[in-house]
């Protein structure tokens, strides 16, 4: 891309602990670009969200309404912004708000706020809940898996799938079960912290990719990266990655993609199982949005993030035409950032915050 453009894009995600959001890396990925000359304004759930003491990353933030309150305080609330920023486009990064966003899109553009997201049955297809379903309908591969609403079925579940199992909340989090009882105590985890159902998963031993893609909504993918990770929290969280050369990987994304005629960024998470011939891929989780590590695709040389602004703005973004470069790596670092008191005390009284652009590169 050489044109440049530029636009105020609202960004959501803006924290950035030890399981980081998106956001960060999606506002870092649209400063890389050269061409980017517009402004950014971040929105996040609390007034200590790290994205919104980064030096020279927005130019303005604010809070956001609960996912829980639902769509209609959502909708007033991102017209209110929409109002006081100038805001012209948003890229949600967040499971918990993304179907709000999709059931809301047409409505924020027809008052001039853009979005680049798939469609709420793109996403309902893709829940942890139904892949076992999208799979047969699709070909691709995943470990065999089934929703509960309650622990009676783990016993069977157990037996059938043997140990160790996998449990996944609905929205986030997956824990290696290598008992029954282990299996329970996470059921009742992730039912309290994210509801029901719970996904009981197979457990595939093997190497583990992740592929950040971007879909037109007509089966085309206009750009993939794929790395691997290299070293995880105790969360399982990648800490460190790096991108690879492998066909395979992006063949598959982009058989996901088809199969949904996906619009905007999607992560396929997939396992390449040890031990079997010819190294079968299972997809083992789809979503729907950036991951937290997208900034390592701005810096191989496929800058999503910049793609899917250019397509929220309205503004056409070719598909990507060169390779990215294979090889490249990003390791997270905790650091303490120095901010000003007042940042926190508008924040906090005002849910606002309006701040130079770049004040410091």
């Amino acid at each position: 891309m050489t044109d440049g453009f530029s636009g105020t894009i609202a960004i959501t995600g803006m924290n950035a602990t030890d399981n980081p959001a998106p956001g960060v890396a999606v506002a870092r990925a649209l400063r890389h670009d050269p061409d980017f000359s517009g402004q950014l304004i971040g929105l996040g759930y609390d007034p200590l969200d790290p994205g919104f003491y980064t030096k020279g990353l927005l130019d303005g933030g604010a809070i956001l309404p609960y996912p829980s309150l639902g769509r209609d305080v959502l909708r007033e609330r991102l017209l209110s912004f929409r109002e006081r920023f100038g805001l012209q486009a948003l890229i949600p990064t967040l499971d918990s708000e993304l179907r709000s966003v999709a059931s809301l899109e047409g409505e924020l553009r027809d008052q001039g706020l853009g979005t680049f997201v798939p469609t709420l049955e793109s996403i309902e297809r893709i829940s942890k809940s139904q892949l076992p379903r999208f799979s047969e309908a699709s070909g691709v591969r995943v470990p065999e898996s089934e929703a509960i609403s309650s622990t009676d079925a783990i016993p069977k579940l157990a037996e059938e799938l043997g140990l160790p199992l996998v449990i996944k909340g609905v929205y986030y989090g997956a824990y290696v079960a290598w008992t029954v009882a282990d299996a329970i105590a996470s059921f009742h985890y992730y039912a309290a912290t994210w509801g029901l159902p719970v996904i009981v998963q197979r457990h595939v031993v093997g190497e583990e990719y992740n592929v950040c893609a971007l879909g037109d909504g007509r089966g085309e993918m206009l750009g993939a990266v794929a790395m691997r990770k290299v070293a995880l929290t105790d969360k399982g969280k990648g800490w460190a990655g790096v991108t690879v050369a492998n066909p395979a990987l992006l063949s598959l994304a982009r058989q996901v993609i088809g199969a949904l005629q996906w619009r905007g960024p999607m992560e396929v998470e997939v396992l390449a199982e040890r031990g079997r011939d010819g190294g079968e891929m299972y997809v083992i989780e789809v979503n729907p949005r950036f991951p937290a590590w997208v900034y390592l695709t701005a810096v191989a040389g496929q800058n999503l993030p910049s793609m899917c602004a250019r397509r929220a703005l309205g503004l056409p973004a070719a598909r990507a035409t060169t390779p990215y470069e294979a090889g490249r790596m990003f390791v997270r670092i905790s650091i303490d950032q120095e901010a000003d008191l007042a940042t926190y005390g508008t924040l906090t009284a005002t849910g606002l915050l309006a701040v130079p652009a770049r004040a410091t590169p």
